[in-house]
Formats: structure tokens, sequence, C-alpha cells
């Protein structure tokens, strides 16, 4: 029996980036970023669609002449999750949909990942809402605030996100795991449209994490380990340890 519902993948795009202009049209070996991560997220076959959202005609443009479909949205959106709710909108997508949320900066995502990601709503109706998390392997990530903390709970659900190291380890000489949040989400989208009405809280301000806004209104997110690693782009840095992944499957 078929599901009565349909799951679409959203790629949030925006024209502009604070820490790295033009990001989403960043080359990586011959193919823009935004591309290179709508071809990864189109290989997962659980997907029925999939869109970039976006307030930027040259990036429409870009998707479109690539075979890619685009939508444009609001310039003023305060996440990419809220982006992609308006996008969902547009569509006219059923509250019983399932939506995934990859974010335009990660050109290494896995099918796999996304597939992970949505298994916690395919198997239960009364989870609005799962992210993936990863164990640190990488030291220097565990103290960097663009390597986004998570805690959770014994049931596997988010305690807290932070751009801080948590959890704090009083004991110098205690060995910690710490586990790094990737930017892919799954809803279910009668929850995006509730989440995208909620007001900006002040955790959300504080940490810039949009995923803070379903915590601090007392919303569950499921979280997922994963044990693949998918590099963001932050940095033109980071961008050039994305070129050398790529390089090394070409």
């Amino acid at each position: 029996m078929r599901n009565p519902w349909r799951i679409v993948g959203f790629i949030p795009a925006r024209a502009e980036s604070s820490r790295f202009p033009g990001k989403p049209l960043a080359d990586i070996l011959g193919k823009p970023m935004v591309v290179r991560v709508l071809e990864r997220v189109k290989s997962c076959a659980l997907l029925s669609e999939v869109y970039v959202a976006t307030d930027s005609s040259l990036i429409y443009q870009t998707v479109s002449e690539h075979s890619g479909k685009a939508i444009m949205t609001y310039e003023n959106h305060a996440s990419g999750s809220d982006r992609i709710a308006e996008a969902a909108r547009i569509l006219k997508l059923a509250p019983q949909d399932i939506i995934v949320n990859v974010q335009g900066d990660q050109p290494l995502v896995e099918p796999e990942m996304i597939r992970q990601v949505l298994r916690p709503l395919i198997e239960d109706e009364s989870i609005p809402m799962s992210t993936l998390i990863y164990e640190i392997i990488r030291n220097e990530e565990i103290d960097h605030p663009n390597a986004v903390k998570t805690i959770f709970d014994s049931d596997g659900f988010a305690i807290y996100f932070s751009r801080a190291t948590i959890p704090f380890c009083r004991n110098s000489e205690e060995t910690r795991t710490y586990f790094k949040h990737h930017g892919i989400y799954a809803f279910r989208n009668d929850f995006l449209q509730k989440f995208n009405k909620l007001p900006v809280g002040n955790l959300e301000k504080s940490e810039r994490l949009e995923q803070l806004r379903a915590l601090e209104y007392g919303y569950k997110i499921k979280v997922v380990i994963t044990d693949m690693d998918s590099v963001e782009v932050d940095t033109p840095e980071d961008l050039e340890r994305v070129k050398q992944e790529y390089g090394k499957s070409i």
C-alpha cells in the first residue's frame, strides 16, 4: 500500500551570506555549489520531488539552467526552514506530507543521510521533526562555533543545540563524546507551518540556530545519529576542503 503522503526535498539558498558572500554559486569543479547539493539530494529515491527555495533570481536561473526546479520566495525569512515553509505553501503541499530540508552549503550530503533523517517520521506519526547528528572525530570541531554541538535525552530527543562546547566536562581527565549537528531536517508539513508562525525565540536570536525555536516553544526534535560526516561550507577554506573531496571521487 502506498503511503498517504508525499516526501518532498527542499534546499534553501539565499543570495547573501555575511560569512561567505556568493556562497551558493561558488564553483565546485565546474558546477555551482547549490547545483552540487541539488544533484546529491535528487539521488535519494525516497523523495518525489526536490526544489531549491531562493530569494535570488540569479540562483533561480542557475538552477533552471542545470535542469533543476526552483521556487522564488520572499527575501526576509528568519531561517531556511521559514523559507521552505513558504515554498511548501506555494506548492500547496498537504498537511501530512513530509518535507526534508537540506542546507544549500552541504555539497557532500549522502542520500543515505536523507533516508536516515526520514526514518523516525515514517515509522512514528507522532514525531513532528527530526534531524541528524554525528559523533565528532576532528578535535578542532569540539570548540569551533561553526560546528554546532548537540545534547539529547535517553529517548533520543534533543535537549539543546549550541555553538558552545556542550556538555561542559568539569573533570579534565574524563573522556567525553561530543556530537555535531548536521543541517538536515525532516518535518511534517503541518508542523513546519506551525513552526513558521512562531515568533523567533530568544535562544534562536542568541545562537543563530533555527532549531532552537522548536525547543524553546516546547516541541520535540528527534535526533538520529549518523556515521557519515558532511562538510558544511561556512568559509572559503571549507570550500577548498570540499573541492578536494570531490576530486577524489572523479
